[in-house]
């Protein structure tokens, strides 16, 4: 059976509940991700912030305030008071087809994958389209020899 720990990435950015929307902004960009899972200093997952987040609680950049103006404000909203709490989890055991059905099913773009209550990984709509390609390249390969 094909697993979530198969196809997960297991080096994951993560940011905490004290970081801020300013912070947040800043590793999605420079990371170039979707999905911050939130961890405490014990390395427990306790929420997730994504991308349309960030957008929801940003200041609008046709809003006529200046830029250092809003950097501040970004830096006084914490990621504990945006943050997503009751995030479904999955387990590196799961299966990757029960995996893209709950994504796909529940319209999410991403799985923290935790064991108990540590972040281990996450499973991304995107791991999913490396996952169908990959499939897609081996049977062209096999349609190629017939």
């Amino acid at each position: 059976m094909l697993t979530v720990q198969n196809y997960m990435t297991d080096s994951v950015y993560t940011i905490k509940p004290t970081d801020t929307l300013y912070d947040v902004k800043q590793l999605m960009e420079v990371a170039q991700i979707r999905h911050a899972p939130v961890v405490n200093s014990d390395g427990r997952f306790c929420g997730l912030v994504t991308h349309r987040d960030l957008l929801n609680h940003m200041i609008s950049e046709l809003a006529d305030i200046d830029e250092q103006t809003k950097k501040e404000i970004n830096q006084a909203i914490l990621v504990k008071d945006i943050m997503q709490e009751n995030v479904m989890c999955a387990t590196p055991d799961l299966s990757i087809v029960e995996a893209g059905k709950i994504l796909l099913d529940l319209k999410y773009g991403c799985l923290p994958i935790v064991v108990g209550d540590i972040l281990v990984g996450i499973l991304t709509e995107a791991d999913f389209i490396k996952i169908a390609l990959s499939f897609l390249d081996k049977a062209e390969d096999e349609n190629s020899y017939a």
